[in-house]
């Protein structure tokens, strides 16, 4: 098992990993719309989206795995009319290659965002070593 860190996008604000490496897969922690000073960037659906997908991929990338590699993703939405919004900032990031991908409506996420995302992607075999 690797624990995957990087200062490129936030520090976990509590005691967990911002992905682990385990099995030949990657699992992400969940990801929201804050940079990686920890400051939330913003307080509307499509810059907190874009902003949580640049923080998957930096994660992503210091496992040494892209958006291409994602296997599934788990979204969690404070507001559930927000899907349409979600899915057009989404679908940027994952054009051709489409993961299996869960989205539920939750009461609260962490320092009250509008939305975070989670994934679990296939590690490089290179990075297994």
């Amino acid at each position: 098992m690797k624990f995957i860190s990087t200062e490129k996008a936030p520090p976990a604000i509590g005691p967990y990993s911002q992905a682990v490496v385990a099995n030949g897969m990657i699992y992400t922690s969940g990801q929201i719309a804050m940079d990686e000073k920890g400051i939330i960037v913003a307080d509307d659906i499509v810059n907190q989206t874009h902003q949580v997908m640049k923080n998957l991929f930096y994660v992503l990338e210091a496992a040494d795995a892209h958006f291409n590699d994602v296997v599934k993703t788990t979204i969690f939405l404070a507001d559930m009319d927000d899907f349409a919004k979600v899915n057009e900032v989404y679908s940027h990031h994952f054009a051709l290659h489409k993961p299996a991908r869960s989205t539920v409506a939750v009461k609260t996420l962490p320092k009250n965002v509008l939305i975070e995302i989670e994934c679990i992607a296939l590690a490089n075999a290179d990075y297994l070593g």
